[in-house]
């Protein structure tokens, strides 16, 4: 329990909800009838915020009407986004008490009570009935998982048959320990990255198959690079997903660019399903 809390810690304490609306406000962003396009720059709070999501929902096989589950939903911005473009009903779980609210009350606002609901949960230990979900997807939350053959033995349970499930995570690369501090830890305490490798193995064990994996460092490299040159220029909007990783945001950005370029990262996106 002392690790989940740290971890949740970590992602975020206090009035995460507050912090939000202050700056939209400096942005110039009415709270009443925003929408889910102008939360994005902060509410896709992972690695490339909200063109990774786009990139991610572009390969899956999402129709109408559909339940999905988004595991370690942050805020909410994916669901939010995969609920309106699809026009499916989403289900997000998070550990982190700020988010939860956050991200609630942020569904209200842009009016998505009735196909995104989000509740405090652990993905190791999934609240939901086998077979619920038409489909789901964990956008970098494995570096925080102790216990990746669980988390991904949950997802598997309640899945259907046939569903899919993607995810995008930091693997471990080949040339030793990554610098910190990072997103996801400042000194490494509760990260627990593992090769894509291990990642596919791991899937395999759970049962998913036709695993497909995507090389996405270059990208994600890109990525951090041009968020660093805004830093530089002191040309950061003042609305986005910096604002919630606190004073070190550019030492983690920093960091996070010089492990893929020293292979001590390696980011990939996954691709698989349940058999059917």
């Amino acid at each position: 329990m002392a690790d989940r809390d740290g971890i949740s810690d970590h992602w975020g304490t206090g009035d995460v909800f507050g912090r939000i609306l202050q700056a939209m406000a400096a942005a110039g962003i009415e709270a009443e009838g925003v929408t889910v396009e102008q939360l994005a720059p902060v509410d896709h709070f992972h690695a490339r915020g909200f063109p990774a999501t786009v990139e991610l929902a572009d390969t899956l096989p999402i129709a109408a009407g559909q339940h999905i589950v988004d595991i370690g939903c942050g805020i909410g911005g994916p669901a939010r986004y995969i609920a309106q473009r699809f026009g499916c009903r989403v289900s997000g779980i998070d550990i982190t008490p700020p988010f939860i609210d956050a991200a609630n009350r942020l569904t209200a606002l842009v009016g998505l009570e009735g196909q995104v609901r989000t509740d405090l949960g652990d993905g190791q230990h999934l609240p939901y009935g086998d077979a619920e979900f038409d489909g789901g997807y964990t956008q970098h939350v494995t570096m925080n998982v102790a216990d990746r053959p669980r988390f991904f033995g949950e997802a598997y349970r309640v899945l259907k048959p046939g569903a899919f499930f993607a995810l995008t995570e930091h693997g471990l690369g080949p040339q030793g320990d990554p610098h910190y501090p990072l997103p996801w830890s400042e000194d490494g305490s509760g990260a627990y990255l593992v090769p894509p490798a291990e990642t596919v193995a791991c899937l395999e064990r759970a049962g998913f198959v036709a695993i497909e994996v995507e090389d996405t460092g270059p990208k994600y490299l890109a990525g951090y690079k041009r968020a660093l040159a805004l830093a530089a220029e002191g040309a950061l909007p003042p609305f986005g997903s910096h604002l919630l990783m606190g004073e070190t945001a550019p030492a983690k950005t920093a960091n996070a660019a010089r492990n893929i370029e020293e292979r001590r990262t390696h980011p990939v996106q996954v691709v698989c399903r349940k058999p059917g």
